[in-house]
């Protein structure tokens, strides 16, 4: 009967999401019809074919909505950084068997697929134990080396991969991560004629900057061969080759003799995992001169204001699966540290903490000006890599960004000194020098 699939969708959507004048947000279905509240919608969730409530939510779970917003199956529209809470709405009205056992009668009852064609989706193939040199190797290399031009299209100018620093929210992307990449320079106090060690260096921006602003010679180490290639180019047309290096080297492998007056990691750590966390700070405490500081700079697990409930939990836990996402397409084998188990290692290995500052509110913004860049770009980017890889990024960039905001993932500058042999630390008496 024509309509029969259009009439049980929106049965099912109201079993997910509630009454629509409850809702904030509209929904299109794929025959042109607009379900949408009183007053403004904030954005559009649209289903492109009638199959498309089957392949989001069967089963239900961030993974399956993640993999079928990547084939096209739905798309969204207008502020799509607010569209990631609806997960809460969902978790919240599906976190008990009967509910569940309810939504999948309903959605064995739509199509399989409809219309959408099948998209290939990125294979990661990892291998060995987790958080080995070479399996580490392969993760970093599956999210970094996607093609330089790809990176090009929606970092700023130095190609800075980590949380900008924004003064206020008029700044550009260009301004603010050039005031993220001054502040840790100001906060290691860097000096001419100073070393400076970057772990997990990228395409070679703070190093570049470094010896470029404040006269120092730098050295670089990074897993991914994409990033040592470009990074190189980028130092030579400086003129800085004679200054600034960059080399294919894992943080293990380290050697004794690499001591640096400072020594940063700017959104690295978010790859070493709880286990080899102690290690990672043992080797940077070991290439730092007594004397110098550590700055690490990384995602931080806040989880503000979520819920405890068990049967909350076991459903986000086991059902959910909350983040498979990100861990699946985006950051395979990583581990987002919790701040006092940063600390707590970095103090193990010798490090004392001197001073500590939350930039999570400057997260949002800095995802929220990639994915407009992207989107500004999405022709381009797409036949560059791919559709499925350019969705898979807004899907990404989106999901980010809501989380960033609400405070389930929090981002930190830590600052650690390594004491010299008299345990001084040979920083000033106070943080006047970074108010200034």
């Amino acid at each position: 009967m024509p309509g029969t699939a259009a009439v049980r969708a929106e049965r099912i959507i109201e079993q997910l999401f509630g009454p629509v004048n409850d809702r904030d947000f509209a929904i299109r279905l794929w025959d042109g019809k607009l379900i949408s509240p009183p007053g403004q919608a904030a954005f559009t969730v649209v289903f492109n074919h009638p199959g498309a409530l089957r392949r989001m939510f069967l089963p239900p779970s961030e993974l399956a909505i993640g993999e079928a917003f990547i084939r096209g199956d739905f798309d969204l529209e207008g502020q799509i950084e607010l569209a990631p809470g609806l997960s809460e709405l969902l978790i919240d009205r599906l976190s008990s068997p009967v509910k569940l056992a309810k939504l999948e009668a309903s959605l064995l009852r739509l199509p399989k697929s409809g219309d959408a064609a099948e998209r290939p989706l990125r294979e990661i193939g990892l291998e060995g134990e987790i958080h080995s040199a070479d399996r580490d190797g392969i993760a970093v290399r599956y999210h970094y080396d996607i093609g330089n031009d790809f990176w090009t299209y929606w970092l700023d100018e130095r190609m800075v991969y980590s949380c900008a620093y924004f003064e206020d929210e008029t700044k550009t992307l260009d301004e603010a991560q050039e005031a993220k990449l001054d502040l840790v320079c100001r906060k290691l106090r860097l000096k001419p004629g100073e070393s400076l060690l970057d772990i997990g260096c990228g395409w070679g921006s703070l190093i570049q900057y470094a010896a470029e602003k404040y006269g120092v010679s730098a050295v670089g180490i990074t897993l991914s061969q994409e990033q040592v290639d470009l990074a190189r180019k980028r130092i030579a047309d400086a003129g800085l080759a004679d200054r600034v290096t960059v080399e294919l080297r894992d943080y293990r492998e380290l050697a004794p003799s690499m001591t640096f007056d400072k020594v940063a990691s700017l959104g690295m750590v978010e790859h070493v995992g709880h286990e080899p966390l102690p290690l990672y700070f043992q080797k940077a405490f070991e290439a730092t001169k007594p004397g110098g500081l550590f700055l690490v700079h990384g995602i931080t697990n806040t989880s503000i204001g979520a819920s405890t409930s068990k049967l909350r939990q076991r459903f986000v836990s086991s059902v959910w699966k909350e983040a498979s996402f990100f861990y699946r397409y985006i950051f395979p084998d990583s581990e987002i540290p919790k701040q006092p188990e940063m600390v707590l290692r970095g103090e193990e290995a010798g490090f004392e903490l001197r001073d500590f500052e939350s930039i999570r509110e400057h997260y949002p913004l800095t995802l929220n000006a990639w994915r407009a860049r992207l989107e500004e770009n999405h022709a381009e980017i797409a036949e560059v890599v791919g559709e499925p890889t350019y969705r898979t990024w807004r899907f990404y960039l989106a999901s980010s960004s809501w989380a960033f905001t609400h405070g389930r993932l929090g981002v930190a500058q830590s600052l650690f000194s390594r004491p010299d042999e008299q345990n001084r630390t040979h920083l000033p008496l106070t943080r006047q020098d970074l108010l200034g």
